[in-house]
């Protein structure tokens, strides 16, 4: 889908069906590292489609072929694939320039490059000190085994050291500063390392991974979390609604799973049965008014949005990490929401929705930032509003490449 704007209707407003996910894209990229550490061992199944994934995949098959001179890996607007790299070429044979998109250029990788340093990694900035491009020279020998490295900043820059921990020749210990933001994605990471073989210890605010090797295993990709918010969503804005969303589990690794509890302050019943998750439209939403972030941030843009819609003045906060995602998404969300009179108010580490003011417009253009989640948070509006447009649709395949050809397979007509 290469056109610059689509237009977005849902004439009967009403939602039943089932919708096949793709694989997470979070365990998918974390998988791929295992695999890549696990010298054949390792087997994935139901791998994402993701563009992301798809990225780091060609990756690391462009690394694993490095011949002498320096080996160009480019993986474009593919955050996880740029922090996950960072750490597991200092491990391979070879040299590296690790790049990406402009906007990738402009995303601090500084926190996670000093900590590979602090351990005996080769890795210089090609352009500007603390952000891509990178200069890697691989078969790193270990010098220390203790990183100390702050909470609250990016949890993919925490996940990348444990990744490759297990592979160092000293092990790891990673001493986390302050609060920890974003703890699910850690926990996921550790848990996936486990279906490995590969075993940690957590105490505190410290967690140590020994030198050991990997076991013959087969990682069996769950369903997208994220990608299933966007179905809440639908659900939760429609005027009836019934969606089933096969292969997802009550006990996911995946942090966004706090959707299920989230969703049913705003009208989603959920239901676990043994063919997948049942989402359904009930008439009594919650009055709760605030929602902590902390730990799926992910999923503040799909939350911002259906509030907004459904006029429910709400507070957020934990959601520090958003203004250094694929756009400053704070920013992103106030300008698209203002566009039908909701207002983001920024208050120190608090965020309010104010909807007093919330119009029906006739028709309204969504623009996107290069950012998949603008394009799915939006999209579901065109429940509530008669018919709006979505700038840049192709930025979903960087997530879940199928949202369009779904949308239109429960009656949205795309056009």
């Amino acid at each position: 889908m290469s056109q610059q704007v689509i237009t977005l209707t849902h004439p009967s407003r009403s939602i039943n069906g089932t919708v096949q996910l793709t694989g997470s894209k979070s365990e998918s990229n974390r998988a791929l590292i295992i695999q890549a550490l696990g010298k054949g061992k390792v087997q994935i199944e139901n791998l994402s489609q993701a563009f992301d994934t798809v990225t780091l995949k060609e990756a690391l098959q462009l690394a694993a072929q490095a011949q002498s001179g320096v080996t160009h890996i480019d993986i474009g607007p593919a955050g996880t694939a740029m922090r996950f790299l960072t750490a597991y070429l200092n491990l391979i044979k070879g040299n590296f320039i690790l790049t990406g998109s402009e906007r990738m250029q402009q995303r601090p990788i500084g926190i996670l490059v000093d900590a590979l340093k602090t351990i005996g990694a080769d890795v210089h900035y090609e352009a500007k000190s603390g952000f891509p491009p990178l200069k890697i020279e691989g078969g790193m020998i270990q010098g220390k085994d203790k990183i100390s490295i702050k909470g609250n900043i990016s949890s993919q820059y925490l996940s990348a050291l444990l990744l490759i921990a297990a592979s160092l020749k000293k092990g790891l210990t990673l001493e986390i500063e302050g609060e920890l933001t974003s703890r699910p994605y850690v926990t996921m990471t550790l848990n996936m390392l486990k279906e490995v073989g590969i075993q940690n210890e957590w105490l505190n605010n410290t967690i140590h991974i020994p030198h050991q090797e990997t076991k013959e295993a087969t990682i069996y990709v769950e369903p997208d979390w994220s990608a299933a918010s966007y179905w809440y969503a639908i659900v939760a804005l429609s005027n009836s609604g019934s969606i089933t969303l096969p292969g997802l589990k009550k006990n996911s690794l995946q942090g966004d799973i706090a959707i299920v509890e989230i969703m049913s302050h705003f009208g989603v019943a959920s239901a676990f049965e043994q063919d997948g998750l049942h989402l359904t439209k009930i008439s009594e939403p919650s009055g709760k008014t605030f929602f902590d972030m902390k730990e799926c941030p992910d999923l503040a843009q799909t939350v911002v949005v259906v509030a907004a819609a459904l006029r429910r003045d709400i507070s957020l906060t934990g959601l520090e990490t958003l203004k250094i995602k694929e756009t400053d998404r704070i920013l992103a969300l106030k300008t698209e929401i203002a566009k039908f009179g909701a207002k983001l108010i920024e208050d120190g580490t608090t965020y309010h929705i104010k909807t007093d003011a919330v119009v029906e417009p006739t028709a309204v253009s969504f623009a996107t930032y290069e950012d998949h989640r603008m394009a799915m948070a939006f999209a579901p509006l065109a429940l509530i509003f008669k018919n709006i447009n979505i700038e840049e649709p192709q930025v979903v395949e960087k997530s879940y490449p199928d949202f369009w050809k779904h949308l239109a397979e429960h009656k949205f007509i795309i056009t």
